[in-house]
C-alpha cells in the first residue's frame, strides 16, 4: 500500500506553525511498513483540496489529512470530503451528546452552530472518536480509494492514530520496516576528513546502491549517521537481511569511528 499525508492548513503555508504532524505520520507509517512517497501542504479552500486528493489518487492508494475539523468557518476539510466521497452527511448522537455536556460543564447554555458541526460525520464510514479534544476523525472508502481523517493539533492527532488508525493499517500491509543506524564520531572526536558524510560516503562506495536493504548517509551535527533500512515479513526476518549489511558498513568505516550501532526505534 502507498499513502500520501495531505497537511491541511493555511497557517502551515504562511509559515505560523511547523508541520510536525507530516513528520510523525512519515515515521509512523515507515514502522508500519507502508510506503509515503509523497507530501502536500495546502490551504483552507475546498478547490485546492479537491486538488491535492486528484493528485494525490492518482499516486496513491490512501490519503492520511490532517486539519480542517474544528468549529470555525475555515475548518472546511471534513464537509469537503464527504462530497468528495458522496457520502451522506448525519449527526453522530455520542458526539452531539459529549459536546452539549462539555458546554453545560462549562457553563455555556447552548452549542454554537460551529460546535454543532463537528458532530456532523459521513455516513457509512468508520468514526474515529476524539479522547483528547472534540472534533472526530473518520475513515471513508470508494471504489478502492481511502481517506483518513485526523484533527490538527498534534496533542489530538497522535493518540487518535495509535488508538485507531494504526490497528487499521497494519492489517493492510505485508511487510514491516526495521532500521539500524550507524553513529559515527563527531568532528570534534575524530579528523573530519574520516567522520563527515561525503567520506563516509565514499568509504561504503556500492552497499549505497542497495534495495533491500538500503543504506543512507546523513550528515549531522554532532557526526554523520549511516541508516539501514530492510523490508521483510517480519522483524526477526528484516535482522537476518540487515546484519550482513551493517557488518560491511562498520568494517568500511571502521570501528574505531563509530559511536554506537542501534536500532532505530523513534
Amino acid at each position: 500500500m502507498i499513502v500520501e499525508i495531505i497537511s491541511v492548513g493555511t497557517e502551515i503555508l504562511m509559515g505560523n506553525i511547523v508541520n510536525t504532524n507530516a513528520q510523525y505520520l512519515a515515521k509512523r507509517l515507515a514502522h508500519l511498513g507502508l510506503d509515503c512517497h509523497f507530501q502536500t501542504v495546502v490551504g483552507d479552500n475546498p478547490a485546492r483540496i479537491k486538488s491535492a486528493l486528484d493528485v494525490a489518487y492518482s499516486r496513491a492508494d490512501t490519503v492520511i489529512m490532517t486539519g480542517g475539523l474544528g468549529p470555525t468557518k475555515d475548518d472546511l476539510t471534513k464537509e469537503m470530503l464527504m462530497e468528495y466521497f458522496g457520502k451522506v452527511p448525519i449527526v453522530d448522537a455520542k458526539v452531539l451528546n459529549f459536546l452539549e455536556e462539555r458546554a453545560k460543564a462549562r457553563g455555556f447554555g447552548k452549542l454554537s452552530d460551529g460546535m454543532k458541526k463537528q458532530a456532523i460525520v459521513p455516513a457509512d464510514s468508520l468514526i474515529l472518536y476524539n479522547h483528547h479534544g472534540t472534533a472526530p476523525g473518520c475513515v471513508m472508502e470508494r471504489d478502492g480509494k481511502i481517506c483518513i481523517l485526523l484533527p490538527g493539533p498534534p496533542h489530538e492527532m497522535q493518540p487518535m492514530f495509535e488508538e485507531c488508525c494504526e490497528l487499521y493499517l497494519n492489517g493492510k500491509s505485508d511487510k514491516i520496516l526495521v532500521s539500524i543506524i550507524i553513529k559515527c564520531l563527531s568532528k570534534f572526536d575524530a579528523p573530519i576528513s574520516i567522520v563527515g558524510e561525503s567520506p563516509v560516503a565514499d568509504r561504503l562506495a556500492e552497499l549505497l546502491d542497495g534495495v533491500n536493504p538500503t543504506v543512507a548517509t546523513y550528515a549531522k551535527e554532532d557526526g554523520c549517521i549511516v541508516r539501514v533500512t530492510a523490508a521483510a515479513e517480519n522483524h526477526e526476518a528484516a535482522l537476518k537481511i540487515l546484519n550482513p549489511v551493517v557488518e560491511a558498513c562498520k568494517e568500511r568505516i571502521g570501528e574505531a569511528y563509530i559511536k554506537f550501532v542501534k536500532e532505530d526505534t523513534d
